[in-house]
């Protein structure tokens, strides 16, 4: 409850009570919070003084608001980070979660033109396009769709590209390594596609990591994109 008495402002205990309360895990994950009006009848402060605490909640991702339903408590976020370290899933695992690997395809294409230019490929100089999916808790968590230059990995498609991780496969196989990392982080939101495969509303936010990997001559070798649910992880960037 909160103090009147007490010389800490109104809306810092309000604040601080909910803290409490999804720290505990008396708001579970997923499930609704008391309205406004009911958050502020029952601490004996106004709807806006509520409304102001709940929106700079929101904002920190430890709620999220549906339309014409209410507020929900948002599921802790996986603290990544810059893949440029360590691969997702070498991540996932260290920090103790079961991480599963789906192969959606994997085929050899001219690519688009933006990819051909990040891979410095001529017109007719064709791809692999590798994509899979990678999920924690039996829930999608993100995208992988890869770009590797045929002549440089050629019979790719037949490696096991579910239990070994590609960078490894790219390095012992055909002496892949990367020198340097060529890195773009953005919000985007989900195509209908991208939905589907991570079970999400179209729209639903998510980043999108693009990665150029190079090798020690200068040359592209990968180009890869990550798109990661951003209801479920957040990415750590250090300089």
């Amino acid at each position: 409850m909160i103090d009147k008495t007490c010389a800490k402002p109104l809306h810092r205990q309000m604040e601080e009570a909910i803290r409490r309360r999804l720290h505990t895990g008396e708001w579970a994950p997923g499930a609704p919070i008391p309205s406004e009006n009911e958050l502020g009848n029952e601490n004996g402060i106004s709807r806006m003084t509520v409304r102001n605490v709940i929106t700079k909640l929101v904002q920190e991702g430890l709620l999220f608001r549906i339309a014409g339903k209410g507020t929900f408590v948002s599921e802790e976020k996986i603290d990544a980070k810059s893949l440029f370290y360590e691969g997702i899933r070498e991540q996932l695992e260290r920090l103790g979660y079961e991480v599963t690997t789906e192969l959606l395809g994997v085929k050899a294409c001219r690519g688009t033109k933006d990819v051909r230019q990040k891979l410095a490929l001529g017109a007719e100089e064709k791809v692999y396009v590798i994509q899979r999916r990678r999920g924690v808790k039996g829930k999608p968590l993100s995208l992988h769709i890869s770009y590797i230059p045929e002549k440089l990995a050629p019979g790719l498609e037949n490696q096991n590209l579910v239990e070994e991780q590609l960078c490894t496969i790219l390095s012992k196989q055909y002496g892949l390594t990367r020198s340097r990392v060529y890195e773009e982080l953005e919000s985007v939101a989900a195509s209908k596609t991208e939905a589907d495969l991570l079970d999400i509303p179209a729209g639903h936010p998510l980043l999108l990591l693009q990665d150029t990997l190079v090798d020690k001559y200068g040359v592209p070798f990968e180009f890869a994109k990550v798109i990661f649910r951003g209801d479920k992880l957040k990415l750590r960037l250090e300089f």
